[in-house]
């Protein structure tokens, strides 16, 4: 599909032997988790992730205001985390950054 597109596919292997797939263009990281069960269920939405200054910071700005934890904090890669909350009308959301 990415070459379809002229978006290069990236990819990278968990420990667990799951593949996680995403494009890049304009800034703007579209990433396509396996289904799972428990973390995405098949026909749930997709995740928006928001690039943040201080995931951990911000991640507890959320839950004060409403949010729910769903996942998270994880490191994906050195300096970067990732976080994901569900809002109070059910929608899962995730924060990017350090």
């Amino acid at each position: 599909m990415g070459d379809l597109l002229n978006m290069p596919v990236k990819t990278e292997v968990s420990d667990a032997g799951a593949v996680y797939a995403w494009v890049e263009r304009g800034g703007v990281e579209l990433g396509f988790h396996p289904a799972d069960d428990e973390r995405n269920p098949r026909g749930g939405s997709p995740i928006v992730y928001w690039s943040v200054d201080d995931v951990d910071q911000v991640r507890e700005r959320l839950l004060a205001a409403g949010c729910s934890h769903h996942r998270g904090p994880l490191r994906i890669e050195p300096g970067r985390r990732i976080a994901q909350l569900i809002d109070p009308f059910g929608t899962v959301i995730g924060i990017d950054g350090p």
